[in-house]
């Protein structure tokens, strides 16, 4: 048989190899290793340090007193973490599939993959739980880190040129005004500014046409870390990849690589799949946002002055698109540097302006965020701008601007701040930014341009660049943060404060799990108590929250807030006692200071009550909330008498209800208005001696009785108020209750009810409980006495996603009674299990593992060519584009 044709190349190149000194080979890829890693490294470095810098000079954590755990930051995501922490420890109430702790029990997946997939995330669980927002901290700060890396990397694939002048940009990237005005206080989004950068390097190879196994990977990893951000990304690369074809040269042939493209996006998000499909079945579940309106897009020159570092925001809100001062120099002069192609000048130009243009225009902004209207900013894409910009930025520099291209720029950047001045959104931190460092940034860029043949010259330059890019991003970072501090709506949460360590601690020691509920009360430290304490309570802040778990809450008789994507825990004996609460922290009313709290003892319903025979149908009552809660019982326990108006102002009847009088808004002198109108006056007669409650989810005003006053602040749909204490009947039984309101406020007709003494723990006594029950990660199991044929009711939402089965029966979704979970029982049945299976996460989990035999598929021929291949006496040049 004939030697294959590859043997005399082995041999060649065994040959080649021998005459080359090992330490020779060694010493010149520990180099070649060296260079590469030098820009994305001093990137990271010098981003992280002026993020740092900044927050030092300011004072904010963790470097000073003011705490950074304002808005979602404090709300949602210091919570989560320390759920994550508790998750990680082995702690938790609940799994990965289902949350006992919030909500009174809710599903889980979803918000972990939505909030809580960022990698550094994982540092949560190395600190102490007490020091929880450490690590959310760290997972802002390496986001920058690993985002300007990456920029630097990809930087380079875009244009080669050296490593230190690379990392400027970059730098300017991983602090651009998305970062510090809307990423800092969502740690999941950073995962986005690492993401573009990421499928930038992967689009790159697609270009090149080598390593869609890698890339792919890439592609999965961006979106497993944060689909959201991750969609915006893979959106604005696509951009960035038609740009590419026609403007640079392609190895393959532009169709074979935009087909490349096309596969490896494909397969990377099916390899993400799981992400996906879990989230989208949470949101169709989910209770719908409040209505988000756009109103039209700022005016062009507003937009322009989000370019200025440190300042330019007016009164209309617009895109935070700024990438420090350097950038913002170079992308004004790139349009005049004649070494870039005219070609690559205006496809570059015309991507940067249609993509400015986009975040502004309403069908590409609901285009750029899922075709759907955020609520909050419409501008979350922004930061896809800066990465555009900062990759102009590199082109432009790469390809060595001269002394009057740069001055050309100079001059825009001149103009936009006089424009801007005259406007009146330039403040003084934006001319210090500009003005100051701009003029010594310029000069740098034009010694650069000056001194070509001279290193020295050229090395001080280089380093003045550096130094004046990272203390202007370090002054942008303070200048923003000061800036926010006076905003009053950012004020901080308290989250780990020493009153929430000791309110952990007292719901550590009186925890009953499972037998009862111990519930951390209606967000005293944050909007997500449960998490960022524990315990078991009504208190849930997500996205995702069910509608079947707001609507079953709030018709029972619990606040919410956002239309009822942030639920609150019941605050009366009834509602706590449906839900099994043994002990509830209760703030002091009617109002008191942040972080004080009572707590409340009371005897609780068993977590899972058996009904006996056919359970009873809707009394031919009112449907208010006292009945619904009586169903719910299945008990009768409350006086429900009509409101009828008192002396004073009559108020107009209004279906099922009252409208009171016109009362004057607020003014100045509220305390001559308060002293003149007292409100509108209404009676009822219950039982002397019983617990009076009122409940007007909608009314917004004050609430006066027996008791005393209570604060309102209900808003149609919005905003509901939870069922309250009104006080104790007096002698004469007459109830009287005043209603004081702006404008013309609506009363139901029964907004009072009465529970006379001892018939709640009546009712509470008659309840059947079962033998044995456990509850574990995303299920539980109950042991039940033999008898009549019933229902099994539990005090948990009916949620989509349960199944239980009886006796070790098939499992079957079980029903629902006034919104918790029911199970039908056959006469005898003794044992029940219930389980929870995250909808949607079978079909994503069969998505990626297609995406994954498409990978291997695709590595193993992949394999089967090398091995085929005759190999090079020599590596290719092609496959190491230099100074990377």
């Amino acid at each position: 048989m004939s030697p294959t044709p590859s043997a005399p190349q082995e041999g060649a190149r065994t040959r080649e190899v021998a005459r080359t000194p090992p330490d020779a080979t060694r010493a010149t890829r520990t180099g070649r290793a060296w260079r590469r890693g030098a820009a994305p490294g001093l990137a990271a470095l010098l981003s992280m340090g002026a993020y740092c810098l900044g927050l030092a000079a300011y004072g904010g954590y963790p470097f000073g007193p003011h705490s950074r755990a304002v808005n979602d930051l404090g709300n949602q995501f210091v919570p989560f973490h320390a759920r994550l922490w508790d998750l990680l420890h082995g702690t938790a109430s609940g799994d990965l599939f289902f949350n006992w702790g919030s909500g009174y029990g809710v599903p889980f997946l979803a918000d972990f993959v939505t909030y809580l997939m960022n990698p550094f995330s994982l540092l949560a669980g190395v600190f102490p739980r007490a020091l929880v927002d450490l690590p959310v901290f760290l997972v802002t700060l390496l986001s920058i880190g690993l985002a300007a890396a990456l920029m630097a990397v990809a930087l380079g694939r875009l244009r080669s040129g050296p490593g230190a002048l690379r990392a400027l940009p970059a730098v300017g990237y991983g602090l651009c005004a998305w970062v510090l005005y809307d990423g800092h206080a969502d740690p999941m989004w950073m995962w986005g500014l690492v993401s573009l950068p990421l499928l930038g390097i992967a689009a790159d190879w697609c270009l090149r046409g080598v390593h869609w196994v890698a890339g792919t990977l890439l592609v999965a990893l961006a979106w497993a870390g944060n689909f959201y951000t991750a969609a915006m990304a893979t959106l604005a690369t696509g951009l960035v990849l038609a740009v590419r074809l026609p403007v640079d040269g392609v190895p393959g042939g532009r169709l074979r690589a935009a087909g490349r493209a096309v596969a490896m996006a494909a397969t990377g998000v099916a390899l993400a799949a799981p992400v996906l499909t879990v989230t989208l079945r949470a949101s169709r579940s989910a209770q719908p946002p409040p209505v988000a309106v756009y109103d039209s897009a700022p005016p062009l020159l507003d937009q322009l002055g989000q370019l200025l570092p440190g300042g330019g925001h007016g009164a209309v809100p617009a895109p935070n698109v700024f990438v420090g001062v350097p950038a913002l120099l170079l992308v004004a002069a790139f349009p005049f540097v004649r070494a870039v192609p005219a070609r690559a000048r205006i496809g570059w130009s015309l991507l940067a302006v249609g993509i400015g243009a986009s975040l502004v225009w309403e069908p590409t902004i609901l285009l750029w965020h899922g075709l759907t209207l955020p609520n909050g900013s419409p501008y979350r894409a922004a930061f896809v701008l800066s990465g555009v910009l900062v990759m102009i930025a590199w082109l432009a520099l790469a390809h060595r601007p001269r002394v009057r291209e740069l001055a050309a720029g100079a001059g825009l950047v001149a103009a936009l701040l006089g424009c801007c001045q005259l406007l009146g959104t330039a403040r003084p931190a934006a001319w210090i930014l500009v003005a100051g460092g701009g003029t010594v940034t310029l000069g740098a860029l034009m010694a650069l341009a000056r001194f070509r043949q001279r290193p020295r010259a050229r090395a001080a330059a280089t380093a003045a660049l550096l130094c004046a890019g990272t203390l202007g991003a370090a002054g942008t970072v303070f200048a923003v943060t000061e800036m926010r501090a006076r905003v009053p709506w950012f004020q901080p949460k308290l989250t780990m404060s020493q009153g929430a360590l000791a309110a952990r601690r007292g719901l550590t020691a009186r925890d009953a799990w499972p037998r009862s509920r111990t519930d951390p009360g209606p967000h005293e430290f944050a909007d997500n108590d449960p998490l960022l304490l524990g315990g078991q309570g009504g208190a849930y802040y997500s996205s995702y929250v069910p509608a079947a778990t707001a609507r079953t809450l709030r018709g029972l008789g619990a606040g919410w807030y956002i239309r009822g994507r942030h639920t609150l825990s019941f605050e009366d004996p009834v509602g706590r006692a449906l839900m099994a609460v043994s002990s509830s922290q209760m703030p002091p009313l009617p109002a008191g200071p942040r972080g004080r709290y009572t707590v409340v003892h009371s005897r609780p319903a068993p977590l899972l009550t058996v009904r006996r025979g056919p359970l009873p149908g809707r009394r031919a009552r009112p449907d208010t909330v006292f009945a619904r809660q009586e169903q719910a019982l299945g008990a009768h326990v409350y006086e429900v008498p009509r409101l009828v108006p008192g002396p004073g102002p009559a108020p107009e009847r209004a279906p099922g209800g009252w409208l009171l009088p016109d009362r004057p808004l607020p003014t100045a002198d509220a305390d001559a208005v308060a002293a003149q109108d007292t409100g509108t006056a209404f009676t009822a007669r219950c039982t002397p001696g019983s617990l009076a409650l009122w409940y007007a989810p909608w009314f917004s005003g004050e609430v006066t009785g027996p008791g005393g006053a209570s604060r309102a602040v209900g808003r149609w749909d919005v905003t509901a108020n939870p069922l309250r204490r009104l006080g104790t009947v007096p002698a004469d039984g007459v109830v009287t209750v005043r209603f004081a309101g702006p404008g013309r406020p609506y009363v139901p007709e029964r907004a009072v009810g009465c529970l006379p003494p001892g018939r709640l723990a009546a009712a509470l006594r008659a309840l059947e409980g079962p033998v044995g029950l456990t509850a574990g990660g995303h299920g539980l199991t109950a042991a039940l006495r033999p008898g009549a044929a019933g229902t099994a009711v539990l005090a948990l939402p009916a949620v989509p996603g349960w199944g239980c089965s009886v006796d070790g029966g098939p499992d079957r979704a079980p029903g629902a009674l006034g919104g918790l979970l029911a199970v039908p029982l056959p006469a005898g049945a003794t044992r029940l299990s219930c389980t929870y299976a995250p909808p949607g996460l079978a079909p994503g989990l069969a998505a990626s593992g297609a995406g994954a035999l498409a990978v291997a598929a695709v590595a193993g021929v992949a394999r089967v060519r090398r091995g085929r291949r005759p190999l090079p006496t020599t590596r290719p040049n092609s496959e190491f584009p230099p100074d990377l």
